[in-house]
């Protein structure tokens, strides 16, 4: 169809078109606005939400909102933890928070939760 429209993010199908001031996808009927699909995501351009939709940025506050087991060992991180001076990065998977956990050490966790404070 039309070459200069982007895919669609959740299904990724070339066949998008426009509708006023959003993109639809045909085939899935995602719908998203024309300014989230900018062009290529360059370094800072990420948004990185928390649990409840907060924006989150380095260096912020944040409390974990639900028990998280630790893989390999037999430790749970509770919930109400406070983890301060986070780091927003690029991780393995869903993981895009680095930051250091209190009794626990050096970890990452996913921004889905965690709630700024």
């Amino acid at each position: 169809m039309n070459e200069t429209l982007p895919p669609c993010p959740e299904c990724s199908s070339p066949y998008t078109y426009e509708m006023g001031a959003l993109l639809v996808c045909p085939e899935c009927g995602h719908e998203w606005s024309a300014e989230a699909a900018g062009g290529p995501d360059g370094p800072g351009q990420r948004v990185i939400r928390d649990a409840v939709g907060n924006v989150l940025a380095d260096g912020d506050t944040v409390t974990v909102v639900k028990d998280l087991k630790i893989k390999g060992s037999s430790s749970v991180i509770k919930v109400g933890t406070k983890v301060r001076g986070i780091r927003l990065m690029d991780g393995v998977g869903d993981h895009d928070i680095d930051c250091k956990v209190d009794g626990v050490g050096p970890m990452q966790l996913k921004s889905s939760v965690v709630k700024k404070v």
